[in-house]
């Protein structure tokens, strides 16, 4: 048995209208139906754009989100189900690194007084003398110095703070991580400091971590399996390499192709995929697949009616899609494809989209006009 298993987890806030009488009007599906399987020591990366319900899920996971429906199966035992009081002494097994490394730290505490609550609280130390030698072994660990205890987040840079968080977490000697977004708000230097300081204690510690992160890059090199999410729904679900090496699902292909090449030849290149539309309402969600009013790949049969299972394809690789076989040996093209690739032309002041040919009389007349064709933005996450 896997260490932490969700079955089938759903979550779902009520809309709630009226002024004398406050009634149930409908609800926001955010999290609608995910089981995932996270093994002992391993790194799980969850990804998706904004309002997937990434964070939701993660927040479910400790029932920080009271859990609607399904289970969430943490060393044999449903957390979903267990009352109050027992769920607050598992939470010294499950912790969490928030994303506002700010706002998750009390500015009225200083370092010694926040971390020393948690351990005081699951009766972690037999003083407060103990206690503090504790938490001095694990700023070292993050590399802070004990100089440390006495100052105030305030005080501290970003990635400091993220280190404080991260601290905050070790002190309880947990057996699971959820990072949400752990490096989103530093810069790009202080990103590499953190996530090399997550892999060292993970080995140091026989950790085991679930990310939650936008950024394609720092999953991949940070996760042995990665999910991806979208409206509340698992998409796809691969171990690390073959996910980058295959992306099977079409929302997974688009996000794939979203992502910068630092390379200039490549990037002219290779295969972009535009998406119509805007994300749907997770309050009013498409029926059939949730992808298919976006799916550049989407036929007129089931797509629309039958929402997919996420079935295995081979080789742990998970994919919710009725046509994900078609689509990979090319038996199903794109609605695009049929256009020719226009080479990108010279800049033309602000990004512009390519014009569409829909009407014209002769398509080598509106290529040689030859407009500026914009990249597709990396998908963020909140």
């Amino acid at each position: 048995m896997s260490l932490l298993e969700l079955n089938g987890v759903k979550v779902h806030f009520p809309i709630r209208k009226g002024v004398f009488v406050d009634r149930t009007v409908g609800y926001v599906y955010a999290v609608d139906g995910v089981s995932l399987s996270v093994e002992a020591g391993q790194t799980y990366g969850l990804v998706g754009e904004s309002g997937c319900g990434k964070t939701t899920l993660g927040r479910a996971v400790l029932r920080l989100n009271d859990i609607t429906e399904g289970e969430v199966v943490f060393d044999g035992t449903d957390l979903a189900s267990l009352p109050d009081e027992e769920m607050r002494r598992y939470r010294r097994r499950l912790q969490m690194v928030f994303q506002d490394p700010l706002g998750s730290l009390n500015p009225r505490q200083n370092i010694e007084s926040i971390l020393s609550e948690g351990m005081a609280a699951h009766g972690i130390g037999a003083d407060q003398d103990e206690r503090r030698e504790r938490i001095k072994e694990i700023l070292a660990k993050v590399g802070l110095p004990s100089g440390s205890l006495s100052r105030y987040p305030h005080e501290f840079s970003g990635g400091q703070r993220q280190r404080i968080g991260i601290a905050r977490a070790l002190v309880l000697e947990p057996d699971v991580i959820i990072c949400d977004e752990p490096v989103s708000a530093l810069d790009v230097s202080i990103q590499a400091q953190v996530i090399n300081l997550l892999e060292d204690v993970q080995e140091s510690m026989g950790l085991t971590y679930v990310v939650i992160a936008h950024d394609l890059a720092v999953v991949r090199h940070i996760s042995d399996v990665i999910g991806v999410m979208y409206l509340g729904s698992l998409v796809e679900e691969a171990p690390s390499d073959l996910l980058y090496a295959e992306p099977r699902h079409p929302y997974t292909r688009a996000l794939m192709s979203a992502v910068p090449v630092p390379d200039p030849e490549v990037e002219d290149s290779r295969e972009r995929i535009l998406l119509s539309g805007d994300l749907p309402s997770p309050a009013s969600p498409p029926s059939g697949c949730r992808f298919h009013t976006r799916c550049p790949w989407r036929q007129d049969t089931l797509c629309a009616t039958d929402r997919p299972e996420l079935r295995d394809v081979g080789g742990g690789h998970r994919v919710a899609c009725h046509y994900a076989a078609e689509i990979a040996d090319g038996r199903i093209r794109r609605a695009d494809e049929s256009v020719p690739a226009t080479p990108p032309g010279p800049p033309s002041g602000a990004d512009a989209q390519p014009a569409a040919a829909e009407d014209a009389g002769d398509a080598s007349e509106a290529a040689d006009e030859g407009p500026a064709e914009r990249r597709p933005e990396p998908a963020t996450s909140e």
